[in-house]
């Protein structure tokens, strides 16, 4: 392109700083609009990161600017009006997590992608990083073996003052509680990973934080592989740590972190089968990149700026909220839920409101 792509936020709180910081790494992209209902944030925000325009609507943004990318940095419950609005504007958009409240929002906003002609990217920044695309890659080739048994947590820390923001903590506006809002980031890796799932269950609780949604949960998946997985999502643990363990016929494979991860974080081991000479050679690559924004939003512009589709840490935004859905659904209908039924039953796809039980 001969022309820097124009690109906005909208919504500035703490992870726009992440965004904004990554954009102006990219070579060909020039961040010129902040948005913000909340007065004077985007302002501050804009002047803060050397922004020309500052802007408290998407609406007279769109009505004003000529904008190539829009980057919803927003809270979850808007961004299917917010994308479907871009999309009509004739922008691509690069959601946060998790993309939408429901199933059947995402499908607006993938549908209004496809009338559009517009790419449509979710920053789930866990696939990134050049130590999960090893694994992905020797996974992929059945070096391992078949995958058997997997160890899915997210366990985080969130206090009375985090859900002291009106959105946070209730059905309407956040769309659900922990496992959504934040071990959706795990369970895509690990799916990013593993590939299609084929069944889940799962139950909510809520252990001690004032909120509708639950604080903590507790699932399984089955894979089409075969593999099964425990999934546990918690804002509750003081320790706090993210982790990944596949087990498979001839090594396992872990990852421990917290909010992103590089070389270091992961490790493999052999099986006592497999001989030290092949296992060396599945030693990690010395040059490596750490997960994060930088590399999904790198992955993403080099796209965009190429004209060719999304790379696949960008791609099958759906995957990661429909397992979290068929979470949700569980626990509402006290049952395991399967894809196929999931994808058939529309009457799934709605708000994820289940049944929470309340040890407090």
């Amino acid at each position: 392109m001969t022309t820097p792509l124009r690109v906005a936020i909208v919504g500035t709180g703490g992870v726009a700083g992440l965004h904004v910081r990554s954009l102006a790494a990219i070579d060909g992209v020039e961040t010129v609009a902040a948005v913000d209902v909340m007065p004077g944030r985007a302002a501050g925000f804009a002047a803060e990161h050397g922004i020309p325009i500052a802007l408290d609507s998407l609406d007279e943004l769109l009505a004003t600017e000529s904008i190539d990318v829009v980057h919803l940095c927003t809270p979850p419950g808007v961004h299917a009006p917010q994308a479907v609005a871009a999309f009509a504007h004739g922008a691509h958009v690069v959601a946060e997590k998790p993309p939408a409240l429901s199933l059947s929002e995402l499908a607006q906003m993938t549908n209004a992608a496809s009338a559009a002609g517009r790419q449509f990217a979710v920053v789930f920044q866990q696939r990134t990083g050049t130590a999960a695309g090893h694994v992905k890659k020797l996974l992929a080739e059945g070096v391992f073996g078949r995958p058997l048994f997997a160890l899915c947590n997210t366990l985080w820390w969130r206090d009375a003052e985090y859900y002291s923001v009106p959105w946070r903590g209730r059905w309407e506006t956040e769309g659900g509680g922990t496992t959504l809002s934040h071990g959706i980031h795990q369970i895509d890796l690990l799916a990013y990973l593993l590939g299609d799932w084929r069944a889940a269950n799962a139950q909510l609780w809520r252990q001690d934080r004032d909120v509708e949604t639950e604080d903590v949960s507790t699932g399984t998946i089955l894979f089409d592989s075969g593999a099964v997985a425990s999934v546990s999502t918690s804002v509750v643990s003081a320790r706090e740590t993210s982790s990944l363990r596949i087990d498979c016929e001839r090594a396992t494979i872990e990852v421990d972190h917290l909010y992103g991860h590089g070389r270091s974080n992961w490790r493999i081991t052999p099986a006592p089968s497999v001989s030290a000479k092949e296992a060396a050679t599945w030693e990690f690559p010395e040059d490596t990149s750490p997960s994060g924004h930088d590399a999904l939003l790198g992955a993403v512009y080099a796209s965009l700026l190429s004209g060719t589709p999304l790379p696949d840490v960008a791609t099958e935004p759906a995957r990661a909220l429909e397992i979290v859905t068929a979470f949700y659904a569980s626990a509402r209908l006290g049952s395991t839920v399967s894809r196929l039924e999931l994808q058939a039953d529309e009457s799934l796809h709605g708000a994820l409101n289940a049944p929470v039980t309340d040890n407090r």
